[in-house]
């Protein structure tokens, strides 16, 4: 099992942006110290909790600072963009990275930015159609940008003859080919998304707080689309998002659960926001159980990662057995409050958690 990060980022409202980018890119240099094998980076524009809209200038200052991380957009929500302008966007950052680049793609879902693109929140069928065909239409601009006018529902744009005497054509592709990993994330039970990663050969993830049977039917779904096409997918390439606490006790990592950051987040934030969206059955154990039973006791109890070294690596080895095994486990980011505590708690992850499994 390999270590990587994914950070929304998780900030207060009201948070100074220069001081919290500040600390995203400390965590992020301190990970790749600590041997983290790569970094996801979330994108929105209308969420003050989660306050990057570019991840990808993040991720390009990050590089230059770090040595063997790779990092991934997390994700490059696709309503938002012009697919002319982020396929140049994408690729100079890959050029940027030389081969350390993953990108996430999506459809995004917060409902203020996808208003401020245009989309009605109530019809996730849209802005999903949008994402993809978005994406294709990406693929098909760094593999062959035909000059001509490229017009649907949601864009409008022309490619330029070519003129060799002046050196004028669509040129930038990216620096891996014939383009980057792609990734995707999936939520619900039976993921159409995740269908689509089996199908198109992408990288799985599965978000951070779902339990195992429907974790479980996430690789159903990559297993599903990878039949497609007569393929047969690879369970190291599956990405698993967690929140993760190590500490020398599982006592003192549960005091940290439920009176730190991961509560503020949970409570200030997340579970406020799934309760609005009607969400909470992502939770559940049992999809049966009331909502007010989703709780931070009952989250650090059976869906988080929460304890001693010991106790870690033995919650970590039961998820991979039960959804029959990944790859990647993904520790969620939160503020590193206090910071002595949260750099330690990852770097026992690293060395006496992963290292053993």
């Amino acid at each position: 099992m390999k270590v990587g990060f994914f950070t929304m980022p998780l900030h207060p409202p009201g948070s100074l942006h220069s001081e919290t980018l500040d600390s995203d890119l400390e965590q992020l240099v301190l990970l790749d110290q600590l041997g983290f094998e790569e970094a996801w980076i979330g994108e929105h524009f209308t969420a003050e909790w989660e306050n990057i809209p570019s991840p990808d200038l993040l991720i390009a200052q990050a590089s230059s600072i770090t040595k063997q991380m790779k990092f991934g957009t997390g994700v490059t929500c696709m309503p938002n963009h012009n697919p002319f302008t982020i396929a140049h966007r994408i690729a100079q950052l890959d050029q940027m990275l030389k081969g350390r680049f993953i990108w996430g793609v999506g459809a995004g879902g917060f409902p203020g930015d996808l208003t401020a693109f245009g989309f009605d929140t109530e019809s996730s069928a849209e802005y999903r159609q949008m994402s993809f065909e978005s994406v294709d239409l990406v693929l098909k601009l760094w593999a062959d940008p035909t000059p001509g006018r490229y017009k649907s529902k949601w864009w409008d744009f022309s490619i330029t003859d070519v003129d060799d005497e002046i050196g004028m054509r669509v040129h930038m592709v990216p620096y891996q080919k014939p383009h980057p990993p792609i990734g995707v994330a999936g939520v619900s039970a039976k993921s159409e998304t995740l269908v689509m990663a089996g199908e198109k050969g992408w990288l799985p993830m599965s978000i951070n707080f779902i339990p195992s049977r429907i974790l479980k039917t996430h690789w159903d779904s990559v297993k599903k689309g990878a039949a497609k096409m007569h393929k047969e997918p690879n369970r190291n390439d599956w990405r698993i998002a967690r929140e993760v606490i190590v500490a020398e006790t599982t006592k003192e990592a549960i005091y940290q659960a439920k009176n730190g950051v991961l509560n503020r987040d949970m409570e200030g934030y997340l579970l406020k926001i799934l309760q609005r969206r009607r969400d909470l059955n992502t939770l559940k154990i049992d999809p049966n159980m009331p909502d007010s039973d989703v709780t931070m006791d009952y989250l650090i109890n059976n869906v988080f990662i929460v304890g001693s070294s010991s106790d870690v690596k033995e919650k970590l080895e039961e998820l991979h057995d039960s959804v029959g095994g990944f790859g990647v486990l993904l520790a969620m980011g939160h503020e590193w409050q206090p910071a002595n505590f949260w750099e330690s708690s990852m770097g026992m992850l690293v060395d006496e958690v992963i290292a053993k499994i």
